[in-house]
């Protein structure tokens, strides 16, 4: 009897916590209205419980008021003139329509709530934006330089992504992508360098010559733009082509530091057991000789920059600048030997027998124009690519 009067005690303050728990829910549910998730994680509750008394009250209003948000965003970027509101436009819409979707793919949610069909207005938008890109791209093209034509082209492979094929588009970028074709002439190196190199070869590599910029010209495909879209030139050529080059590129030999060998002398001492004859018994006998290496190592870091300098004449525009180094390493050494020429391996016999062969500057700046040569072009190649 006592137990049955605590309970009928706490009985209203049971139901009142119950009604504070289902208003609480209630007001979660619409509190979140404006977040897209609400939608879809109400239709998921009543594809469990079709009969959940919060989902089924909330689901009207929550479709309400997150149609009336992207529908007055897709007004707001209509009335933008940047290209890249049409994304905008389509990701609203494509939103709306995973609404939709979401609410005709379960029957308990259909029920409740009469959803919008925005597929029609998925079309209009993909149609409009093609129409968009294009009218641009034609108007790049029709300025009849390279900036623009890039812009083109740009334009009108977007105009194609929007719809596939859209008013011929293929043809219109190939027409886009040859109008951006840049005329580039790369210059002959000019040597800037100062050499520390007293005692080396005379006989060195003339860098200010033609030979670098008629390779670079070479490599990268010359008068037949093809991995790149550009036409190369040297000046003599450009000139004989009558060609007015957009872009010139510059090159200059900055640092080419060749100093005079580092000597080190150092020490070291070899041992070998080697036979001496045999004792009473006939067995041989070995005896411990040694001798000692005298080693001169001499060395040398060399090193070597260019600058690439890549600028438009007619704006005056740099394009780009940038500093290539590199460094190369020569070592070796020679030796001779005191003390006893049995404790010698073959490997000390051929520092013995070995003799300095000192690459002269000519050599050394062929080996550092060989890392060197090919990040100039890579440059060059990633310059007039976009």
């Amino acid at each position: 009897m006592k137990g049955e009067k605590t309970m009928k005690k706490f009985l209203p303050a049971i139901a009142f916590l119950l009604l504070f728990a289902s208003c609480k829910s209630s007001k979660d549910y619409l509190a979140r209205r404006n977040e897209d998730k609400t939608l879809y994680d109400i239709v998921k509750q009543l594809n469990k419980h079709a009969d959940d008394e919060l989902a089924t009250k909330a689901l009207p209003e929550v479709y309400a008021q997150l149609q009336q948000t992207h529908l007055e965003k897709i007004e707001s970027y209509r009335q933008s003139t940047d290209m890249k509101r049409w994304d905008k436009i389509a990701g609203e819409y494509a939103v709306l329509q995973g609404f939709h979707e979401a609410v005709v793919n379960s029957s308990a949610a259909a029920r409740l709530i009469t959803t919008v069909n925005y597929q029609k207005e998925i079309v209009a938008v993909k149609e409009d934006a093609a129409e968009d890109y294009f009218t641009a791209g034609n108007a790049y093209l029709n300025n009849n330089n390279w900036r623009d034509a890039r812009k083109a082209y740009t334009a009108f492979k977007r105009a194609d992504y929007w719809i596939d094929g859209y008013k011929n588009t293929e043809a219109k970028m190939d027409t886009a992508k040859q109008n951006s074709i840049v005329n580039v002439q790369i210059n002959p190196v000019q040597d800037n360098s100062i050499y520390f190199n007293t005692g080396w070869s005379n006989n060195s590599f003339d860098y200010s010559s033609n030979n670098l910029s008629q390779n670079l010209v070479r490599d990268l495909g010359g008068k037949n733009a093809g991995r790149y879209p550009a036409r190369f030139y040297t000046g003599r050529q450009a000139a004989y082509d009558s060609v007015i080059a957009d872009w010139v590129v510059d090159l200059s030999l900055k640092e080419a530091d060749i100093p005079r060998p580092t000597v080190y002398n150092y020490t070291r001492n070899v041992s070998q057991k080697v036979e001496t004859g045999k004792d009473s018994s006939g067995n041989k006998t070995y005896t411990t000789v040694s001798a000692t290496l005298h080693i001169q190592r001499q060395s040398f870091n060399a090193r070597a920059s260019m600058d690439i300098n890549i600028t438009e004449p007619a704006t005056r525009k740099n394009i780009l600048y940038d500093n290539i180094g590199q460094t190369y390493q020569w070592q070796q050494e020679v030796a001779s030997y005191t003390g006893d020429s049995r404790a010698l391996s073959s490997s000390d016999w051929n520092l013995i027998n070995n003799r300095y062969n000192m690459p002269g500057r000519d050599d050394v700046m062929n080996e550092l124009f060989k890392e060197i040569y090919p990040q100039v072009k890579n440059k060059i190649g990633n310059a007039v690519n976009w």
